[in-house]
């Protein structure tokens, strides 16, 4: 269970697990910092590099939230003030804390930062525990590795979220992992409960389905063999639930 804190510090709020951590400070949000602790590995991934961060307290993975298409150009990493509840990284820290209070496989919150960026604008950072020996779909499908029990229990992994009203923003096949843990899904951004729908459900199996097409250059092959036991593992997720 997180025990979730928010600290102030000048123009910017740091929401925290207590129960991990009994205070996280602003440099934690600072990759320059860990660089010259000699304790930041970097990684791209998605529209930005991600940090990796050897700490006293394990493996953590700190993420800079940047816009992606065309306002990426004129807003880079700023977003619209609303709040500090309403900012990205505070938003998806409560998210992962609660679809984890459900049982549901997603990365450990450790902490987010809001920093208010003059009187309408602020950045966010996130900070999550790493998943150790992570292997995402993605990789799994370029490597020609995937196999059709890799994607029934794709399937089965995603009829448990839908079946919660977990509703991902960006279902991707860089977002859905393997670990040492297990499989996982990652990137919460934007990422909702709602009531659980056919639309918004197809919607997002639809989104994953275009992401893996691209990945695998369209192959006759992954809409054969591959993409029927994601789609008959997550028809019987759902009818079981």
């Amino acid at each position: 269970m997180v025990d979730a804190r928010v600290r102030r510090q000048g123009d910017a709020s740091i929401l925290f697990d207590a129960g991990a951590f009994p205070q996280v400070e602003a440099c934690w949000f600072e990759p320059d910092w860990w660089r010259t602790a000699g304790r930041l590995h970097m990684r791209q991934g998605g529209r930005a590099a991600i940090g990796f961060l050897d700490t006293s307290a394990g493996r953590l993975v700190l993420r800079h939230f940047r816009r992606g298409g065309a306002l990426a150009r004129l807003l880079g990493d700023r977003y619209l003030w609303l709040g500090f509840e309403r900012s990205r990284g505070f938003r998806e820290f409560r998210l992962l804390a609660a679809l984890r209070a459900r049982g549901l496989p997603v990365p450990v919150p450790v902490a987010a930062r809001c920093q208010r960026r003059g009187a309408v604008s602020y950045t966010a950072d996130l900070l999550t525990r790493e998943l150790p020996a992570a292997v995402t779909l993605a990789e799994r499908v370029r490597a020609g590795q995937a196999t059709r029990d890799d994607f029934a229990g794709v399937g089965a992994l995603l009829a448990r979220f839908h079946a919660a009203g977990v509703y991902h923003a960006d279902l991707n096949a860089h977002n859905i992992v393997w670990s040492d843990e297990g499989m996982h899904l990652l990137d919460f951004d934007r990422g909702r409960l709602r009531r659980p729908a056919r639309a918004w459900q197809q919607a997002n199996l639809a989104r994953l389905r275009r992401s893996l097409l691209k990945i695998s250059d369209g192959a006759a092959g992954f809409e054969r063999d591959l993409w029927p036991p994601l789609l008959a593992a997550y028809t019987a997720g759902i009818d079981a639930i």
